[in-house]
């Protein structure tokens, strides 16, 4: 009996993502298997995200529920602001993601789409497996490009020109950061051999997480408040990062920072000013 509940409840475990698939199979089976999609995903889930955020942030001077989890709540973020990130990241936009999308859409086969799910074991674990792969690409290549400075001044800078982000700062990026970016997004679940549900998901979480370190929000349901022991680094950490350019180099888990010993908690003279309250760009040496 105990081997033939092992294996129900096993059987149960696989077919909990197979309806959803199933459901994707047979209604947007073209849309899917499309090279273009990956990109769509990720380019309408940044900007669905950074509008919720700028949305809170044009609300927040005037509503104090949404004021008080600002990491610098005396700062507010300004139409000069919003529109000087957005421009640039329209820009690369066009300039480099579009072409790029165009290419693999020309190039590259359609995606084959397995008729099974991924189990919901293998869906996490992928996600977690890329997460992390992604994680240690981004430490050594950020770390890299704060320590030589020619490097720094060349390709990382722009997206220092804010020392207190907000969402809009997340692909405030030189062309070559956010080739980086997409590039490793792009090839770790194809070394990881991830099922393409579990790529896409890692996609959107990717995007997901990436915003919410930028974001300048400390919200409860934030993942560094989720995730126990201080594991994750987060909207605070990558705040102290664009205060302290030499620590938090991580762009998700902490690990490589403690093992490094880059690693900072934010202080509360990180979230102290002392600009004009309009003023959110500094300079970084």
């Amino acid at each position: 009996m105990s081997n033939v509940d092992n294996e129900t409840g096993g059987q149960s475990q696989d077919l909990v993502l197979q309806p959803f698939w199933d459901y994707l199979h047979q209604n947007h089976h073209d849309l899917l298997r499309s090279p273009l999609f990956p990109v769509v995903l990720s380019v309408t889930t940044y900007f669905f995200l950074v509008g919720l955020y700028t949305v809170l942030d044009l609300l927040a001077p005037t509503w104090p529920c949404i004021n008080r989890y600002r990491l610098h709540p005396e700062r507010a973020v300004t139409w000069p602001n919003i529109w000087t990130t957005l421009s640039i990241t329209i820009y690369n936009h066009l300039l480099y993601i579009f072409p790029a999308a165009v290419a693999q859409w020309l190039w590259r086969p359609p995606t084959p789409l397995p008729p099974e799910a991924p189990t919901l074991w293998s869906f996490f674990l992928g996600i977690l497996g890329c997460m992390v792969v992604f994680d240690f690409q981004y430490y050594l290549w950020h770390l890299l490009h704060h320590r030589i400075p020619w490097l720094y001044r060349t390709f990382h800078a722009v997206h220092h020109q804010y020392n207190q982000p907000f969402s809009l700062v997340t692909e405030y990026l030189s062309g070559w950061e956010l080739f980086c970016v997409g590039f490793w997004a792009t090839v770790d679940p194809i070394l990881l051999r991830c099922h393409c549900l579990t790529t896409w998901g890692f996609m959107v979480f990717n995007v997901y997480v990436s915003t919410e370190d930028h974001c300048g929000y400390d919200f409860p349901w934030a993942v560094h408040n989720l995730v126990p022991f201080g594991l994750w680094g987060g909207a605070p950490k990558h705040n102290a990062h664009h205060q302290r350019p030499a620590t938090n180099f991580a762009p998700f888990f902490a690990h490589w920072d403690w093992l490094a010993g880059t690693h900072t908690m934010p202080a509360l003279s990180d979230h102290s000013v002392t600009a004009e309250p309009d003023e959110l760009k500094g300079s970084e040496d």
